[in-house]
């Protein structure tokens, strides 16, 4: 069956029960389908409606389509639909900006045309649109592109941060990146560094809120021997392992005062000493930080030095939690999805509908990376080629009776331990086929292979 008779055998269904692999086409195209009864109340509304408006299927039926793909031209004598019922006139690739659930606009390009039944009396009408969004930005370069492979977005302001990162990359300048955790600030530092002319030289990473106050110094300028007691032999640096590339210091606002001095030292004059040296280092490193708390904050606290925040923030960029870029949801659970498959060595198609609509609902507090975790989670629980609410972890599905605010911090179930689980996974699947491997393995939708590389990473003894 052709998708053009699918879809007028779908849509004239006209609010009835449609015929499943009418509904299966319907729901797996790209572009958004809305059909409407004559009086122009919305019937029919596929999945990616769904997904490029922010509403629900059962949140729109019944309604006049003006509610829900709000327009500059709603209510006027040039609104497409309108045109289409009055002067039976079909609507071609006409480009509008629509408002989407989350009061954000939405390029798109809007179709329409009449449905009508055999003996052509008219039905309603039906309404497709494309979103234009990426068509409209301005096309990134090989290298961009290379550079943001793991960066995900839809996004206006992500976009806009996209598409100046090149100059900014190419400048050498200090930069601070600032945002919640979570909102991949380490992706955007490490795209930072590829697009810049120190791209063929080292890229490292300091956590300065993982590594102690008294390893810290000798972490990033490194020490000589006899430096301290255990110092038997000298050590470089982070700085010295940076030369000639880039150093990426994370949560800089927990930066001890005594080393903020120190790091102060070489942005102002590219030098540093060695713990227990005397001779002094050049340091030929470009500099990006990154924190999730506000800074200045902690300059009027006295845990920050003024004169280093303006030296590490000669460039700042703000990257917004996921909440605020809530368009970008559906591409991240398929960019997920499809790494955790590669992961794990499954086939998981997709999330059902109330699955979807839980994650597009969700507040995240843990932002981008609690939706991996989440999905994470639900791969390795699923067993079956799609995800339903049950395979979201406990806290998601009580999240749904009471969202967090924003702002709040994660639940604590949040943090759960992807490994264990999936060693407990393992476990149960053989318990329960008697250790026959290939039962087992069966039962959990991977390899045999697989199986038998994942019994060697848990050293699982039968």
């Amino acid at each position: 069956m052709k998708i053009r008779d699918c879809f007028e055998k779908a849509s004239s269904c006209m609010g009835k029960e449609c015929p499943a692999p009418c509904r299966m086409v319907l729901d797996n195209v790209a572009d958004g389908i809305v059909a409407m009864d004559k009086g122009g109340s919305i019937v029919w509304f596929n999945r990616a409606a769904e997904k490029i408006t922010g509403f629900s299927k059962e949140e729109v039926l019944g309604r006049p389509c003006s509610n829900v793909l709000q327009t500059d031209l709603c209510g006027t004598d040039a609104c497409p639909l309108q045109q289409t019922f009055r002067y039976h006139r079909n609507v071609a690739n006409l480009e509008v900006r629509i408002t989407n659930k989350w009061r954000r606009e939405t390029p798109v390009s809007v179709s329409t045309a009449l449905i009508k039944d055999n003996e052509g009396n008219i039905l309603g009408a039906v309404e497709t649109f494309r979103d234009l969004f990426m068509a409209e930005a301005h096309p990134f370069g090989i290298e961009e592109q290379s550079s943001f492979k793991n960066i995900v977005t839809n996004n206006t302001r992500m976009l806009s941060i996209l598409h100046h990162l090149r100059d900014l990359a190419l400048s050498d300048s200090p930069i601070l990146l600032s945002g919640e955790s979570g909102t991949g600030k380490e992706l955007l530092a490490r795209a930072i560094h590829e697009l810049s002319r120190r791209k063929r030289g080292p890229y490292v990473v300091v956590n300065c809120g993982a590594i102690p106050d008294t390893l810290i110094e000798s972490e990033l300028f490194g020490y000589r021997k006899g430096a301290f007691t255990d110092a038997r032999q000298n050590k470089p640096g982070r700085f010295a392992l940076a030369e000639g590339g880039t150093l990426f210091l994370d949560e800089i606002g927990d930066l001890p005062l005594e080393t903020q001095v120190k790091l102060l030292r070489v942005l102002q004059g590219g030098e540093y000493q060695p713990l227990g040296g005397t001779e002094t280092l050049r340091a030929d490193v470009r500099i990006i930080t990154a924190t999730n708390k506000v800074l200045l904050d902690q300059i009027k606290g006295g845990r920050f030095r003024e004169d280093l925040y303006y030296r590490i923030n000669v460039v700042q960029i703000d990257i917004p939690p996921l909440r605020q870029r809530r368009e970008d949801i559906p591409l991240l659970m398929r960019h997920f999805l499809e790494r955790l498959n590669l992961k794990r060595d499954k086939t998981i198609g997709g999330l059902s509908p109330e699955a979807e609509r839980i994650l597009l609902d969700h507040n995240y507090p843990g932002n981008i990376r609690e939706l991996e975790n989440i999905l994470e989670y639900a791969t390795i629980v699923c067993k079956r080629f799609q995800i339903e609410p049950r395979h979201f972890p406990p806290y998601l599905l009580q999240a749904k009776e009471k969202s967090p605010s924003p702002g709040e911090a994660a639940p604590p179930h949040a943090g759960f331990d992807m490994a264990e689980m999936e060693k407990e996974e393992l476990l149960k699947a053989l318990r329960t086929h008697r250790w026959n491997r290939q039962a087992a393995a069966k039962a959990l939708g991977i390899s045999r292979t697989t199986l038998w590389r994942k019994i060697r990473k848990f050293q699982i003894v039968s």
